[in-house]
């Protein structure tokens, strides 16, 4: 009779602490919370435009562009304004990269160029994302 007991509290214990780490919610205190502006001045002064921060499960949750002009989702604790997620969205069609210096030898570079053929030719199209957790 003890196994089946057993059994059953082992299997709630591990149920228990799978849903503990699956909980990824903000738990700071209300009384404890930093107001928004202070995120705010803090964003502003390392070159972000911030456009939104609203609560999201407990945690302020940041809407904007960053130093570069990337898109920027940013969570943080409201306690201590810690950085918890970050998720950055690259534009690369805004941006023109010259190659010219990477590669002084013109015959390589036309080498280099004729080997490529299709669609995996190395060029980015869309917008690629990066998420950071």
């Amino acid at each position: 009779m003890k196994t089946p007991l057993f059994v059953t509290t082992t299997l709630a214990t591990i149920l228990a602490s799978g849903m503990t780490l699956a909980d990824d919610d903000c738990r700071d205190p209300v009384a404890d919370w930093q107001p928004r502006d202070a995120l705010r001045q803090q964003l502003e002064a390392k070159g972000w435009e911030v456009r939104r921060i609203k609560v999201d499960d407990g945690c302020y949750e940041v809407k904007g562009l960053d130093q570069e002009g990337n898109e920027v989702e940013a969570e943080y604790a409201p306690a201590s304004l810690r950085l918890r997620k970050l998720e950055i969205e690259y534009d690369y069609d805004d941006k023109e990269y010259d190659r010219s210096d990477d590669d002084d030898d013109s015959e390589a570079t036309s080498r280099r160029s004729e080997s490529r053929t299709g669609p995996d030719s190395g060029i980015v199209s869309g917008k690629p994302s990066v998420r950071i957790e």
